[in-house]
């Protein structure tokens, strides 16, 4: 039997109608029945189109208030029978069933009504029950039956049904099986997702998938699932890459830690800061991020808590960046930055990030939750003789949000609302110490007077040690250790001051 099938039946039974019409008319012309129900049926006699009701094939009127109005054995033995089997042959003949060829159908929209804050009982009620069993049929029987199960397929039937007179090859019908297997699967995991309490189950579905030029390297491939066009509006620039979006990720995460505070301004390079600063204006911000570390911030990611006017960009202009990032620009900025060419411009939106986070591990996957504590002068105990200035405390808090958002191990030094240097990444505190008060000089920055984060505690004393002789005066860290009395004993013996936050923030 031949694999190319012609399309001579079609059900149609579709909650959006637009788009559908010239689909209809095409099938017309190529002398297809048609078998319909409620207001699909009527939107196709509207067209002058002669249509046949489903209740008359059935014999059943739609009950239930709408609920039943598909489920019955001729409407699923029309869409199921296999054609090459003498029995499903048989029976269709045995019990006047229509054959079907084409199945139109889209489902009642649950994500958008959950989405729009409905009554659970009008949630409940855009759980599709026939369009979702009609799109597994169809898909079921691929071999003889085509699926069109969304609305974003209308331009593919259309197109095919036009190319090739109406018919369908057996590769074609197995391409829209699968993408109706991806809607009705999609479904299923948002209706399953609204129901579950069950923090150890876990399913995720995102509709569509973007190719990334490549992934890490370029050996790789690399793709992107999520809806990156409502995080930023793109006013110019390349395509990001795989790594792009991992350090606009970081510096999302990074910049929300200064939401709420002066203007501030923030250099990532591998998702890990290499220049912040807050002042009183942004422009000001950015030279003092830049000059934290203006080897590695070329080539970085600038991501700005406010809007980036014409002074700011001008300087932003004169550096080598791949991203740059702000709730707003003026149009002035966006003129200058637009001048080179592959620079990416991004308005970020306000849009609320996942609340799990997850990776790959091993075979399976790790999640957890998203680590939404930042550390608060509230929360800071003295524990030491000498306590903080308010100024050293505003620097203290400044650096462990840093701190907070970079590689462990990490130490972070800052002051007057500066980073000065960080060390990141290191296996272990020590070595991270002594990177940043390396970088620091390498900078030619002092670190007399300035305040010390540290995402963990320390085990012994020799990091306040190290700290104080290179000029620290204040000292952040989570506590914890059984040998905390070490570090304070000798903070008080050098007259540091040091306070404990209770949070650790790990950052692998």
């Amino acid at each position: 039997m031949s694999t190319t099938k012609t399309i001579k039946s079609a059900l149609i039974s579709v909650f959006s109608k637009e788009g559908l019409e010239p689909i209809v008319r095409k099938l017309h012309e190529q002398n297809a029945t048609f078998y319909s129900t409620g207001g699909t049926e009527d939107f196709i006699k509207n067209l002058g189109i002669p249509v046949v009701a489903v209740e008359d094939v059935t014999s059943y009127p739609s009950i239930l208030g709408g609920r039943v109005k598909t489920l019955h054995p001729k409407i699923f033995g029309g869409i199921l029978n296999r054609q090459d089997h003498e029995g499903d042959v048989q029976q269709m003949e045995e019990f006047d069933i229509p054959q079907i060829d084409l199945v139109i159908v889209d489902l009642y929209p649950f994500e958008k009504t959950v989405a729009s804050g409905a009554s659970e009982s009008d949630i409940i009620e855009k759980i599709d029950i026939g369009g979702i069993s009609l799109i597994r049929a169809a898909a079921k029987n691929f071999k003889d039956t085509v699926i069109v199960a969304s609305v974003e397929q209308y331009s593919t039937l259309l197109d095919l049904i036009t190319e090739q007179n109406g018919a369908t090859t057996l590769e074609d019908r197995k391409l829209f099986a699968t993408k109706a297997f991806h809607v009705s699967s999609h479904y299923d995991t948002a209706i399953f997702n609204y129901f579950n309490t069950e923090e150890t189950f876990y399913k995720e579905s995102i509709a569509d998938g973007q190719i990334l030029r490549y992934g890490e390297n370029p050996h790789q491939k690399g793709f992107f699932f999520g809806d990156f066009d409502a995080m930023f509006t793109k006013l110019h620039g390349k395509e990001l890459s795989y790594n792009n979006l991992l350090d606009v990720d970081a510096a999302v995460n990074l910049i929300a830690e200064f939401k709420n505070d002066g203007p501030t301004f923030a250099i990532l390079k591998h998702n890990n800061a290499c220049g912040l600063a807050s002042r009183t204006s942004i422009l000001d911000a950015y030279n003092a991020a830049l000059a934290c570390d203006p080897t590695s911030a070329f080539g970085g990611v600038l991501i700005s808590n406010t809007k980036i006017d014409l002074a700011t960009a001008q300087e932003i202009n004169k550096l080598f960046c791949e991203v740059v990032i702000a709730p707003a620009f003026d149009a002035e900025a966006i003129a200058v930055l637009e001048e080179k060419k592959n620079r990416i411009i991004l308005v970020q939106n306000e849009v609320a990030l996942p609340e799990k986070q997850v990776r790959t591990c091993l075979n399976g996957l790790l999640i957890q939750e998203r680590n939404n504590l930042t550390d608060t002068k509230d929360q800071l105990k003295t524990v030491t003789t000498t306590a903080p200035t308010a100024a050293q405390i505003e620097d203290l808090i400044f650096a462990s949000k840093i701190c907070k958002n970079t590689k462990s191990n990490t130490i972070v030094f800052a002051k007057n609302g500066t980073l000065i240097s960080s060390g990141t990444g290191q296996t272990s505190r020590v070595d991270a110490l002594m990177q940043a008060v390396e970088k620091a000089k390498n900078f030619g920055f002092s670190l007399e007077g300035a305040s010390m984060a540290s995402d963990a505690f320390f085990p012994f004393p020799d990091c306040v040690e190290l700290a104080k002789n290179a000029g620290i005066i204040a000292v952040i860290q989570p506590g914890g250790s059984i040998k905390d009395q070490l570090s304070i004993d000798y903070c008080n013996e050098n007259k540091l001051a040091m306070v404990f936050t209770g949070t650790r923030h790990f950052k692998h």
